[in-house]
Order: structure tokens, then sequence, then C-alpha cells
């Protein structure tokens, strides 16, 4: 009966793992792919919008530039914890005319991309004056919390 529970145990958790990868995808699949069928001076907003979908991001400046986004990543392997591991970030720059006619397009591939270092150190307040509420409202706080004084002031 033991050997048989013990059995019944370890099926359950070998049916519950999954030995297929699960990649999640987010934006537009396929940018590379749709990207290479606009051209240049003959596709306008509207065959961008039926080709693409509504873009990520709009910009209106001198001309109009559509951002579109495509991102694809999935988890490592148990031994690092479920890390998630970037397979595809694909990033699609259209700039339009004022006619609506693509003028530019770029597609920036991740290896393109840079890889950004993070400073640790900590940047300081060079002007900093309080005002009288904040002075006010600090002062109220610490003799709410205490009322008799007995906390010393660290």
């Amino acid at each position: 009966m033991n050997k048989f529970l013990i059995l019944l145990t370890l099926l359950i958790f070998i049916s519950n793992c999954s030995l297929k990868k699960v990649e999640k995808h987010h934006g537009v699949y396929n940018l590379e792919k749709k990207s290479d069928k606009l051209e240049l001076f003959q596709t306008n907003t509207n065959d961008v919008i039926v080709k693409l979908g509504i873009p990520s991001t709009k910009s209106l400046f001198d001309n109009d530039v559509w951002i579109y986004m495509e991102r694809k990543y999935t988890t490592t392997k148990l031994s690092s914890l479920g890390k998630e591991n970037l397979l595809i970030n694909n990033v699609l720059v259209l700039e339009f005319n004022n006619k609506g006619m693509l003028v530019k397009k770029e597609l920036l591939k991740i290896d393109k991309m840079n890889n950004l270092r993070i400073s640790d150190s900590k940047t300081s307040v060079v002007n900093k004056k309080e005002s009288f509420i904040n002075n006010f409202l600090t002062s109220l706080r610490k003799k709410i919390n205490d009322p008799l004084g007995v906390k010393k002031a660290k």
C-alpha cells in the first residue's frame, strides 16, 4: 500500500511537469517578416494599420513617427530559478510624411541594442529647501508618535 501511494504521488508530480518551454510573446508577431512587406513611398498609413495593426507608440513632431514592438522571452531551466531569457526584441520605427506616405523605416534588432550598466552611486540634492508646511507636518507627526518626548532622537 505504501509503495502504491509513493508511486501515485510521483506520477502526479511528473505528470504536472511540462517538457515544453513556455514562451511569452508581446507585441506584433513576426515583425521582421511583416516589415519587409512595407515599401517606401508606396505604403500609406492605412496599409500599415491593415498589415501591422495599431502602433504601440505614436509621436507627432515634424513628421508622424509610429513605433511597433515585438518581444519574446522564455523561462530558463529550473537550476537558474526560472530566470527569463530574452529571445527576440525587435523595434520597428516608421516615419510618415504629411500626406501619410511611408518615408523611412528602421528595424532595430536585439543585437543592435546597447548593454547598459546602471551606476550604484547616489546623487545628493544640492539645494534642498523645505517649505513651512513640510516642517510643520513633520513636527506634528513627531509629536503624535511621541507625545511625552520619551523616545530618543537618533
